[in-house]
């Protein structure tokens, strides 16, 4: 097995392998054929028509085509997309996007694309939220994997144990609403971010996302590793993966302490919010 395999399988450990999305430029009828030819079962296709990046959700995936798939995913022939259990998860994640329903318009504050690390296509309002939710997340010492994704990022965090979704949720949630009020009090405009939290309670079954090691659909770029303000090469983001596999699994009790945490920050706010008598 590529070792780049065994790292992927170890990182994102406690997802759900009998089912998938795999994003590929391959398409057609002998595809799915070679698929269903395995065992896999196909759920649904989605054929994009500017023949970009297509996409297959794939379920009754035994382990041992799980991993011919993530063979497939670091050889950059296709990305492999997991789902969240439906009721606990060892890991979560935050996605941090241009809000192009909003940013493309050219409306007044556009701030436009400003590409602060490397060349990612982010914005200003991307920018100061990732770092403010980088920030967050190190003090309350929950050290993220944060990974470049074309418009923005996606920040990982790995647990020592499965935590249920309900607490996961409102564990980002308070933070997702500490990062959007940042964006707000330094003059720019949260509406510009799209932020997505993994596990959501409301649609967990529906959506997946993309893992480490992937390759972007439109510019063919890596998925590199964002280290403070560096985005690093190919090689040195399989380090950083690799490191922070090793070292920076988040404790239990760590995790609990975080969640007190966010959870007394926002009650101490909501107080300080109300009119005194």
């Amino acid at each position: 097995m590529d070792s780049r395999v065994a790292l992927i399988k170890t990182f994102y450990r406690g997802l759900p392998t009998d089912r998938a999305k795999l994003e590929t430029t391959a398409y057609g009828f002998d595809l799915i054929a070679q698929l269903q030819a395995r065992g896999i079962e196909l759920e649904y296709g989605e054929l994009t028509i500017s023949g970009v990046l297509h996409k297959y959700k794939l379920t009754r995936i035994i382990p041992e085509q799980m991993d011919q798939l993530l063979s497939w995913h670091v050889a950059k022939l296709g990305n492999v997309c997991l789902y969240f259990d439906q009721s606990a998860n060892p890991i979560l994640a935050f996605n941090l996007d241009d809000n192009r329903a909003i940013n493309s318009t050219g409306s007044a504050g556009n701030t436009g694309n400003v590409g602060n690390v490397g060349n990612v296509e982010s914005t200003a309002e991307v920018e100061l939220a990732t770092r403010t939710l980088v920030a967050k997340l190190e003090e309350l010492q929950c050290p993220p994997l944060v990974i470049a994704s074309g418009r923005g990022y996606h920040v990982w965090c790995r647990l020592q144990a499965a935590v249920a979704n309900p607490q996961l949720y409102r564990f980002m949630i308070h933070l997702g609403a500490a990062v959007l009020l940042a964006v707000r009090q330094h003059g720019l405009d949260p509406n510009r971010v799209k932020l997505n939290l993994y596990p959501d309670i409301r649609i967990q079954d529906l959506v997946s996302l993309r893992l480490f090691g992937s390759e972007h659909a439109r510019n063919r770029v890596f998925s590199r590793v964002r280290a403070g303000n560096t985005l690093l090469d190919e090689a040195g983001s399989w380090a950083h993966f690799e490191e922070h596999l090793a070292h920076r699994t988040i404790a239990s009790h760590v995790f609990a302490e975080a969640c007190r945490a966010v959870a007394g920050e926002r009650e101490s706010g909501a107080r300080s919010d109300r009119p005194s008598v």
